[in-house]
């Protein structure tokens, strides 16, 4: 009986507050698996998705579209079996379908011996995720394949560049148990900003990359406010500012809506301010009858790996 591979992708923060559609980084839970067995009857076939409900043709799922484009590149024409296993929810602004593109491109590379790096995979995983919003974008799919926080500097050719991380930052995830689907929360933003606001976001995103690299949180306090794209979606989310108020007043360095929401995340200076700070955004939530998830980790270094 052949003897398949697995592969773990974890979810990730897109946008940071002030970096929309060029900042990502990843979170070490929840994540995607996939399974990639090599079988005698030619093409990619998914027999197997657990966690949701996903279509099995492979031209229109994001893991198995990724995996074939990453096949025809190789020029592999042998059998390739994949089982999908969502441990992540949908709709949840934490990269489900770019850790599902992530995880099928990386399995198929490793199931056929790692003839590309994770940097040449990441176009491919790209394309996989585009299956789902339609959009080209890679602030999800870098860091979930990459690790780290990542900031693409051009979306066309890709050019990214990871950031550094500064010891002691943790994150604060809360995902209330609402879905919104990122086509949606895309569309209803303005294609145009006046120029007061492109200066002050501007200077966010840059002040946010110098605090990273200088391990100045205070700086990294002062940047993490997205002025254009967060005001215009917080009211997809039911007590986003309550539960922003919560984070803030509770020593969080910053707060905004993870991707395209509804999911939250806070990032903090120390384990004790992260712990009280997911006590209060939850409570916001509970009080209200509204369920959720919380996670807490430290931003994930590693990306994608086998398991």
């Amino acid at each position: 009986m052949a003897v398949g591979i697995k592969v773990f992708a974890p979810a990730s923060v897109a946008n940071v507050a002030c970096g929309y559609d060029v900042l990502g980084f990843a979170l070490e839970e929840p994540g995607d698996e996939i399974v990639i067995t090599k079988v005698d009857k030619k093409g990619l076939r998914i027999t197997k998705i657990t966690g949701g409900k996903l279509p099995y043709d492979p031209l229109k799922n994001t893991a198995g579209f990724a995996a074939l484009k990453v096949l025809e590149h190789l020029e592999y024409d042998g059998g390739l079996e994949m089982e999908i296993h969502k441990k992540m929810p949908f709709g949840s602004g934490l990269g489900s379908s770019a850790a599902s593109a992530v995880a099928g491109a990386m399995a198929v590379n490793e199931v056929l011996n790692k003839p590309l790096t994770k940097q040449e995979l990441l176009p491919f995983a790209v394309l996989g995720e585009q299956i789902a919003d339609g959009a080209y974008h890679a602030d999800n799919v870098a860091p979930s394949l990459l690790g780290g926080m990542v900031l693409i500097r051009d979306t066309q050719t890709l050019d990214f560049h990871k950031v550094y991380i500064p010891d002691g930052l943790y994150v604060v995830v809360i995902h209330p148990h609402i879905e919104i689907l990122t086509k949606d929360s895309r569309g209803i933003l303005k294609t145009e900003v006046s120029l007061a606001d492109h200066i002050k976001q501007s200077a966010n995103l840059a002040g946010l990359m110098l605090g990273m690299q200088n391990s100045n949180f205070e700086l990294i306090k002062n940047s993490l406010e997205d002025i254009i794209i967060e005001p215009q979606r917080a009211h997809l989310i039911p007590h986003f500012y309550d539960i922003k108020n919560a984070a803030l007043t509770n020593g969080a360095l910053g707060c905004s809506i993870s991707g395209a929401g509804p999911s939250i995340f806070a990032l903090c200076d120390s384990t004790i301010i992260a712990e009280n700070v997911a006590i209060q955004m939850e409570k916001v939530l509970l009080d209200q009858k509204i369920s959720c998830t919380i996670y807490k980790s430290r931003i994930n270094n590693e990306g994608a790996i086998l398991c």
